[in-house]
């Protein structure tokens, strides 16, 4: 039932304007984008809220009584965690486990202390400092606040970090996503020589125009910041690159969720993971956002996870990558191979192959009216006159021209037969799409022999392909000449 109802669609799509049916088949990305959007960033950032927050708190009793009071006050507001000393109280606000460090005063003539880290998370810093200066001066006294990690002048507000990591993920995600969309029939070897030095420009451009131009930091730590981006940008590319072999045109939307739209409110760059949905919190210890925010944070201000975590992160997607690389070319070859020997193909093949024709017809339409045959040279006087004697004339559309014929027609092999030496007449877009269907840009129409990246597996049953073809051809005495079909 199914079946049958996508067999009489597309056979209804395949009727409409070529260039519409391209078109058509690419609407589903702006959808998904603005569903993405809307989930995503609408959904994560459009009302934030504070909710099990963590703070360090040094523990003293003092200390319990305030946190038993703020808790009754505001239930699921903040996860008070109690720390024995203030260097581990003030060791977790450094690597990000706290949002800040409350420590009470041991006489009476002491002020409270509130550690915070601006470098590591603004917003977050900003909150802590506000919530718990106005929570100590209803109490009746006035906090000290501490910033072991104070934001330089160039990126005042620390979203040089957040914008850093788009760049990087995009430049990954982007060049890998054309290698699989285009560069099916290109080996491993070179694939991944691609994603290096794609990688390579990308951790050049970024880091010199964030650091040396526009001074987001310090130029001290340059050649530390391209070596974490290029090693960030490979393992995004490697990851996208293995996983286009299974997803074909579709990597795009597969990049842009893992690498985008959960990456950014999930990685704790934009707000606190704990201001919004517990859903992207939930995915924080996953997304390449974190790793990377957490790496450069880290180098620049000595803030954010131990270096060994954000490795951890980088490695596993490049092992991703890496796997699904080596299973999936064999896996894209296999049913590259079963759709050729079914002879389907795709819409998106169809409506390529639709294109190509068209464009041909209109290509000989533009010389012919300008007085050009297919090869764009002036067209002969004695061959028009001759025409008009036989009583055909150039613009008579009932038997297409030599010309006409010939942009039609896409010559393959020039094979000749082995008996009477006559050239076999030249293969159609249309005869590729019934006899070699598949994606042309995942290699489903190529030709190409054992090894080169075309779809058919071995040269026999390349042989073979071709005899069948070749069976098609042979001309009928039956049909007057004609080849038959």
């Amino acid at each position: 039932m199914l079946s049958s109802v996508t067999t009489r669609w597309r056979k209804q799509y395949s009727k409409l304007p070529p260039a519409l049916q391209m078109i058509g088949l690419q609407m589903w990305l702006p959808i998904f984008f603005m569903f993405m959007f809307c989930f995503c960033y609408l959904g994560a950032f459009h009302s934030p809220k504070i909710h099990d927050a963590p703070v360090a708190v040094v523990n003293s009793p003092a200390a319990s009584q305030f946190t038993d009071k703020f808790t009754q006050a505001s239930p699921g507001m903040f996860d008070f965690r109690f720390y024995q000393d203030t260097d581990q109280a003030t060791e977790a606000v450094r690597d990000g486990s706290a949002a800040a460090a409350v420590q009470f005063p041991t006489s009476r003539t002491g002020a409270p202390e509130v550690t915070i880290a601006s470098a590591h998370q603004f917003q977050a810093a900003q909150l802590m400092k506000s919530t718990f200066t106005t929570a100590f001066s209803q109490a009746g006294t006035t906090p000290r606040i501490t910033d072991i990690a104070p934001l330089p002048s160039g990126d005042s507000y620390g979203m040089g970090a957040m914008y850093l990591m788009l760049s990087w993920c995009i430049g990954g995600y982007m060049v890998a996503m054309f290698i699989g969309m285009m560069g099916n029939p290109l080996s491993h070897l070179t694939r991944v020589g691609i994603l290096a030095g794609g990688a390579l420009v990308a951790s050049v451009i970024t880091n010199v125009l964030a650091s040396l131009v526009l001074g987001v930091y310090s130029s001290a730590h340059i050649w530390q910041m391209m070596g974490v981006s290029f090693l960030w940008i490979l393992a995004i590319g490697l990851a996208v690159n293995g996983l286009a072999y299974f997803f074909g045109r579709f990597i795009t939307a597969i990049a842009l969720t893992m690498f985008v739209f959960l990456s950014i409110p999930s990685s704790g760059a934009a707000y606190p993971v704990w201001m919004v949905p517990r859903i992207f919190g939930d995915l924080n210890p996953l997304v390449v956002g974190h790793g990377i925010t957490e790496m450069i944070k880290r180098v620049l201000y000595g803030v954010g996870e131990p270096y060994w975590q954000p490795f951890l992160l980088m490695a596993g997607y490049a092992v991703l990558g890496i796997v699904t690389m080596l299973v999936g070319k064999r896996w894209r070859e296999s049913k590259e191979f079963d759709r050729i020997l079914a002879g389907k193909t795709t819409m998106m093949a169809a409506a390529q192959g639709a294109m190509m024709q068209k464009g041909m017809a209109d290509r000989e339409r533009i010389l012919a009216a300008h007085g050009l045959d297919s090869n764009a040279e002036p067209i002969d006087d004695e061959t028009t006159d001759d025409r008009a004697a036989d009583g055909r004339t150039t613009d008579d559309t009932s038997a297409p021209s030599d010309s006409r014929r010939n942009a039609e027609h896409v010559d393959h092999d020039d094979m000749r037969d082995g008996t009477d030496g006559e050239r076999r007449r030249h293969y159609s877009v249309a005869d590729l799409e019934s006899d070699f269907g598949g994606d042309p840009m995942l290699g489903g129409n190529g030709l190409g022999r054992s090894g080169t990246g075309g779809a058919l597996a071995t040269d026999e049953l390349e042989h073979q392909v071709r005899e069948m073809i070749n069976r098609r051809r042979v001309p009928d005495a039956s049909l007057n000449g004609h080849s038959r079909h």
